[in-house]
């Protein structure tokens, strides 16, 4: 059996009650630490002046060739623990997206959010706040 589409989040969301545990999710973020003799990864990523940090198990995406610093997208599944970790993205799929315009991304994935929001009434309570950029506009 597939597991469920990934729905995209922010980094900064993944640690809220928004995301549940076993929830498949994209996100990306800018890899600071890799260890691979644990498979775990850390992604970092900056919500205003906030720093936000989730860790990623690499079990299923081994070997791969890190660039400290890069860009990653991240496909998997969130496991919710106690302790400091709170957090661990197991990633399905890592792939490098430096080049990658961010900004213009997370406008994308915000146009995308409120589409699915007025398409499909369920989505209302797992989508966080919606403003499509042409209201911003007028």
């Amino acid at each position: 059996m597939l597991p469920p589409p990934a729905v995209f989040h922010f980094l900064w969301e993944i640690n809220t009650d928004l995301v549940k545990d076993g929830a498949s999710v994209r996100t990306y973020g800018r890899l600071i630490s890799y260890k691979p003799e644990g498979s775990k990864a850390v992604l970092s990523g900056q919500q205003s002046s906030a720093q936000c940090h989730v860790s990623v198990q690499t079990t299923l995406v081994e070997p791969f060739q890190p660039t400290l610093g890069a860009q990653y997208f991240v496909l998997g599944e969130i496991e919710k623990t106690d302790g400091l970790t709170g957090v661990i993205l197991h990633a399905r799929a890592l792939s490098n997206v430096d080049g990658v315009d961010l900004t213009l991304m997370q406008k994308a994935i915000r146009e995308q959010r409120c589409f699915f929001k007025k398409r499909i009434p369920e989505i209302n309570e797992q989508a966080p706040h919606c403003e499509p950029s042409y209201v911003k506009n007028l």
